[in-house]
């Protein structure tokens, strides 16, 4: 079991930028580098897992699957998928079974945290209805430019 940890004024950029993050080596991912706070290793094949995620301007995360619930809070930066643009300070909660596509121009750093592992979505799997996209962004009205 690894021992507490504390990363203090997490939305700081420069405290971000000092974590000690590696290259995400994990087909469909470019342009990713992780920071680990706890996974598989500490919880079991297919248990939860969080890491501070950093996207490089311009990186791509192909289709995937989430077969448990995922959260996904911007901490700086936009990250951009099927609901929209998402800037510091969006929490989002994807449910299981919900799958997307993610991307940034300018960059961005995330706070992720897994219920299980994910797996890639195959050319056969369908993006969510353009309709639960438009409901969801009339929900959040001016929040959702950043």
């Amino acid at each position: 079991m690894r021992s507490a940890q504390l990363i203090t004024e997490v939305t700081n950029p420069a405290i971000l930028a000092a974590l000690p993050f590696q290259t995400f080596h994990q087909p469909g991912r470019e342009g990713v580098e992780i920071y680990r706070l706890y996974d598989t290793a500490d919880t079991g094949a297919n248990g939860p897992a969080a890491a501070i995620v950093r996207y490089k301007p311009g990186a791509q995360v192909k289709r995937h699957i989430h077969p448990g619930y995922e959260l996904i809070f911007v901490l700086d930066g936009e990250l951009i998928n099927d609901t929209g643009h998402h800037c510091s300070g969006t929490l989002e909660v994807c449910p299981p079974n919900s799958s997307h596509a993610l991307s940034t121009e300018k960059g961005c750093t995330l706070l992720v945290v897994w219920e299980q592992p994910v797996r890639l979505a195959d050319a056969q799997a369908t993006p969510p209805a353009s309709q639960n996209i438009e409901q969801m962004a009339d929900k959040c009205g001016p929040y959702c430019a950043c």
